[in-house]
């Protein structure tokens, strides 16, 4: 192997370390002040970075690469290589970064909610209900005026607290 070639594909190497590191949330670029945003991402840069060793290593080795010559042309594939792939690092990093979401539910959003009985509810105590809060089952404490049994429908008519909620039979 050349040493050109080794040279390429360490460059390649750490682009893909940075982009590893930029994908996961790691704020390298913004040691000084978080909120500073620069005209390109780090995820385009370690992209760019990461194709320019590896296509350089590619193309060196099929170039033979011995020469400074054949390393520089190596380097220049590289780059035509790169180039697309830094453009694409950025507007998929720029996409996941702006996606939409949904809001995060509240103790609001449990109000009106049907669900089960999991622990029978005593008349003077808490039993525990299963309930469907954007999509997903949840369980919670439950308080009822009345006793309810296992395996009765309920609706929650009160969100005590986070996880507790008052319900009557439906």
């Amino acid at each position: 192997m050349a040493a050109g070639t080794l040279i390429f594909l360490i460059i390649g190497g750490a682009g893909v370390a940075v982009l590893a590191l930029a994908l996961l949330g790691t704020e390298l670029v913004h040691l000084g002040n978080p909120d500073i945003e620069g005209p390109i991402s780090l995820e385009a840069i370690a992209g760019f970075a990461g194709v320019l060793g590896f296509a350089g290593a590619v193309a060196n080795e099929a170039l033979g690469g011995h020469s400074p010559a054949q390393v520089a042309a190596a380097g220049g594939l590289g780059a035509l290589a790169a180039v697309p792939a830094g453009w694409l690092a950025a507007r998929i990093s720029r996409a996941a970064r702006n996606m939409r979401t949904d809001a995060t539910p509240t103790r609001n959003d449990l109000v009106g909610a049907l669900g089960v009985v999991v622990t029978p509810i005593p008349e003077a105590g808490y039993g525990e209900v299963r309930v469907r809060v954007g999509g997903h089952p949840v369980k919670l404490n439950a308080r009822s005026e009345r006793p309810i049994a296992l395996g009765a429908q309920i609706f929650v008519v009160e969100a005590l607290t986070e996880t507790s909620v008052l319900v009557e039979a439906y």
